[in-house]
């Protein structure tokens, strides 16, 4: 089992900025690839960045390329998605979740199917 703790969403007007922390324990944190998926009101959830278990390699929506940066901190079992030039459709539960990924692999998941954990959620609202 893995645990996934979301923190650092909230109010932010437009044209700002947020960082969003998942905080993962339970199982050993570079064995899992990451993800970040969102959901905005009366919608389906979304992709929005995976990560490699080393955070070599990156893969992000075009909604959030150039804005959204995501890294993780293996040392301390969290990764971390950046969010510039927020938008008012960037308005979402965001979520973190893990997939199980062997050891050493550049894989990234950008589908929901492929992470077995799955945090909480955090509201980020973004005023126009």
């Amino acid at each position: 089992q893995v645990q996934l703790v979301e923190s650092g969403g909230g109010l932010v007007q437009a044209g700002g900025s947020l960082r969003l922390s998942c905080a993962a324990s339970g199982r050993t944190f570079r064995n899992y690839a990451m993800g970040w998926f969102r959901q905005p009101p009366g919608k389906e959830r979304e992709f929005v960045a995976a990560i490699s278990v080393s955070g070599g390699s990156s893969y992000y929506a075009d909604s959030v390329k150039g804005r959204f940066t995501l890294s993780r901190d293996n040392a301390k079992n969290t990764v971390y998605l950046q969010m510039n030039s927020l938008k008012p459709e960037d308005q979402a539960v965001y979520y973190c979740a893990a997939a199980p990924t062997p050891p050493f692999s550049s894989s990234y998941y950008p589908r929901s199917k492929d992470y077995d954990y799955w945090g909480q959620g955090t509201q980020v609202t973004v005023s126009s």
